[in-house]
């Protein structure tokens, strides 16, 4: 399957190229959409459109039976690319800097290999709109599909990921949890504001808020159990609009990120204790937490079959085991509805440093693009086809 990868990888590599080009944000994703969609139609895909708003499913093979799905996301990042590749984005402002160009491409050239053979289940390829962000509903494009029907009578689902820390040549599969929920919190802390010259006539939110920090950031360390992890961490600070005006509030926004859900709810908890510090020195506060995704769970059982065609594939030093990460992906609502594995597909240079995702000069190796789609495509069929 490597060979055959490797034989369209001038394919692969022009696929990605031109979603790299053109980059789309959020659902907005009509041209890299109608790209997938040309493609797998091409194949003899039976594909329909629109899917969580934007989304496309494709379905090779039988269609009555079991239905094995793989995913890959479609939007980029709001970010100025600063690559000077002639591949660069031509889009002002925005780039592909996660690696969905990637995850499109190999997906692609997976179909590309499966479509040769006579499948033994439905395969089923999602093209998935709006990973980075949500609608204006706060829901995001893996659980628009859902709702959309793209994971009925689905018995498992795979995705990959570009990886910036792993080599091209290795791949990290991680049994069991993964990648943290990530939910948001957004606070006010109430006072009544006034004069600079007289806090002593007031209630000053800022005071309050200086107190209401350290208990904030003692909440991990001191709220939860050490033995369970998670993150607090503040991202907006806002008060104010002159020097010598106290403001009426003090505006905080922040993420919680965790692994399982009693210390999802424990955090809330804490979270309410720490902002009640507001009333007890005299001021008030509002608090409004948005859950985000789950926490993502890689079936050690897909995970493990994964690990052997890896190493068959790739050799024995192949495969990594890589730390559980507090990033947080939507794929996992699709793993809540089957059985799911996350593939973390090396993509850096053999003997470069780390590259940083989500940042301006962001880029992978495309060398690891046929391995993506070859991967991809043996444990498809390996997953349809069980021994």
């Amino acid at each position: 399957m490597l060979e055959e990868a490797r034989a369209l990888a001038g394919r692969i590599t022009a696929i990605r190229r031109d979603i790299h080009r053109h980059p789309e944000l959020g659902f907005a994703v009509q041209r890299t959409a109608a790209l997938a969609a040309q493609a797998l139609a091409g194949l003899g895909a039976r594909v329909r459109t629109g899917v969580g708003k934007t989304g496309v499913v494709a379905d090779l093979g039988p269609e009555t039976g079991p239905i094995v799905a793989l995913r890959a996301d479609l939007d980029a990042l709001p970010v100025q690319e600063a690559s000077r590749a002639e591949y660069a984005s031509c889009v002002p402002g925005r780039m592909h800097a996660c690696g969905h160009d990637a995850h499109v491409a190999c997906l692609i050239g997976a179909a590309t290999l499966l479509a040769r053979r006579d499948l033994p289940a439905t395969l089923r390829f999602l093209f998935q709109p709006c990973e980075e962000a949500e609608d204006e509903e706060g829901v995001g494009g893996a659980l628009r599909m859902v709702q959309d029907g793209a994971m009925d009578g689905v018995s498992a689902v795979l995705g990959i990921h570009v990886d910036g820390e792993l080599p091209t040549g290795r791949v990290g599969l991680e049994p069991g949890w993964a990648n943290a929920a990530a939910d948001t919190f957004r606070a006010r802390l109430l006072g009544t504001g006034g004069h600079g010259a007289h806090p002593d006539r007031l209630v000053d939110p800022l005071w309050i808020a200086a107190q209401v920090l350290p208990a904030l950031y003692a909440i991990p360390s001191r709220r939860v159990d050490p033995l369970r992890p998670c993150v607090l961490s503040l991202g907006v600070l806002r008060a104010g609009e002159a020097a010598n005006v106290i403001p009426a509030e003090v505006c905080l926004e922040g993420t919680l990120r965790s692994f399982d859900p009693a210390t999802r709810e424990r955090l809330d908890a804490a979270l309410e204790q720490a902002l009640g510090l507001a009333r007890a020195l005299g001021g008030d506060y509002r608090l409004e937490i948005v859950r985000g995704c789950p926490p993502l769970r890689n079936d050690p059982a897909l995970a493990a079959r994964v690990a052997e065609l890896a190493t068959a594939m790739l050799g024995p030093d192949a495969v990594a085991a890589p730390e559980q990460s507090m990033g947080a992906d939507d794929f996992a609502y699709l793993a809540d509805r089957a059985p799911g594995l996350m593939i973390r597909l090396g993509a850096v240079p053999p003997g470069e440093p780390p590259r940083k995702l989500h940042a301006p000069d962001f880029d992978i190796d495309e060398a690891a693009l046929p391995i993506g789609a070859a991967l991809l495509a043996q444990a498809a069929l390996a997953v349809a086809r069980p021994e």
